[in-house]
């Protein structure tokens, strides 16, 4: 009689432990994949926080804060890293053709932000931009330009260089406005976005 009334605990005991182990190696499994997700994750951060540092001399992406570009084009901007000396840098945008990694100031931010909210640009202070990887295709003559046109003066591949914005208007009369004139040209002008740009020879940045 005793033997009978083993048996079936036994079984019941031999069933949940079978259940337990299973359950274990469950999260073991789920567990490693959520630290290869995060591993993953992580790398990608960090490959874009590198690309984002690239479009600046160290001394200034060194301590800027590290935005990234939200799947949605509408979206808000993720920070990836803060920053402490007011710049901002971002890496290639996948909106946009070409490779465009960036670091801004306030001003060209504010640049920027009137050109996409189609409004006069509120500057206060001369304002710069690095884009020592180059940048993304644009006209050289109107800022909504996508595709080139005979007139719009197209720059399929961007030299790197710097963006310069300024208050005193006199400095964008004296410079020529063609960019292939082997100096610094303004861009968009006539329009209230006109900013100086400024080439960067390659053997500099080596």
């Amino acid at each position: 009689m005793k033997h009978k009334f083993l048996t079936p605990l036994f079984a019941v005991l031999l069933i949940l432990s079978i259940s337990c182990k299973e359950n274990n190696q469950n999260d073991q499994v789920e567990s490693k994949v959520t630290q290869e997700a995060t591993e993953s994750e992580t790398n990608e951060i960090q490959k874009k926080i590198k690309e984002a540092m690239s479009s600046a001399p160290s001394s200034i992406s060194a301590n800027a804060t590290i935005l990234d570009y939200p799947k949605d084009p509408k979206g808000k901007k993720i920070v990836l890293r803060k920053g402490t000396n007011g710049w901002i840098c971002l890496p290639d945008n996948p909106h946009m053709p070409g490779n465009n990694p960036m670091c801004i100031d306030e001003q060209i931010k504010e640049l920027f932000t009137a050109i996409a909210e189609n409004r006069e640009p509120v500057i206060t202070r001369t304002g710069f931009g690095y884009f020592l990887q180059g940048g993304a295709p644009r006209s050289n003559a109107n800022p909504w330009d996508t595709v080139p046109t005979p007139d719009n003066e197209w720059m399929e591949h961007q030299v790197p260089h710097i963006v310069v914005v300024t208050l005193d208007k006199s400095i964008l009369d004296s410079l020529p406005t063609k960019m292939d004139n082997g100096g610094p040209w303004v861009m968009w002008k006539n329009t209230p976005y006109a900013h100086i740009m400024i080439p960067v020879p390659k053997n500099t940045l080596e």
